[in-house]
């Protein structure tokens, strides 16, 4: 059984409460459970993480390093300028995707570079949260055929 591990980042504790038109209206709460309701068909467990704080964010990631499979990221804010968290990522040997609500690339300037893209297996942009599970589902396809 697959054990992916699920992170985000700054502000997004905010989610349906701060932004609506960028961000949409569905809560952190709601996506995760959303996402239970989808591995409960397949073949994993899921565990949670969100922070404001990069270094929460850095000592999650070298805890669960050895024990998850894969991993979802929506490092928020910290995507453009996070190079603890990028360095803490580098240590992960599983596949890692890349998420984020909104297109990133086609917001403001400084938000077009992402750190994070580099280290992950693919990213998935713009898409609200429907990226989430097609997240899970990405990840699962990789961790399942290595199991």
């Amino acid at each position: 059984m697959a054990h992916i591990v699920i992170i985000n980042g700054p502000n997004l504790n905010m989610l349906g409460q701060r932004e609506n038109d960028i961000y949409g209206t569905k809560k952190l709460e709601e996506i995760n459970s959303e996402l239970i309701a989808f591995a409960a068909n397949q073949e994993a467990t899921l565990e949670f993480f969100q922070s404001n704080h990069e270094g929460a964010l850095v000592d999650f990631i070298q805890q669960i390093r050895d024990r998850a499979d894969g991993m979802i990221i929506n490092p928020g804010a910290l995507t453009h300028y996070g190079i603890s968290l990028y360095d803490a990522l580098k240590s992960f040997s599983g596949p890692i995707i890349e998420v984020h609500i909104s297109n990133i690339f086609a917001r403001e300037e400084f938000r077009h570079k992402s750190l994070i893209s580099p280290l992950a297996r693919g990213g998935i942009f713009g898409l609200g949260s429907l990226g989430y599970k097609m997240a899970l589902e990405a990840v699962l396809s990789f961790t399942i055929k290595k199991s």
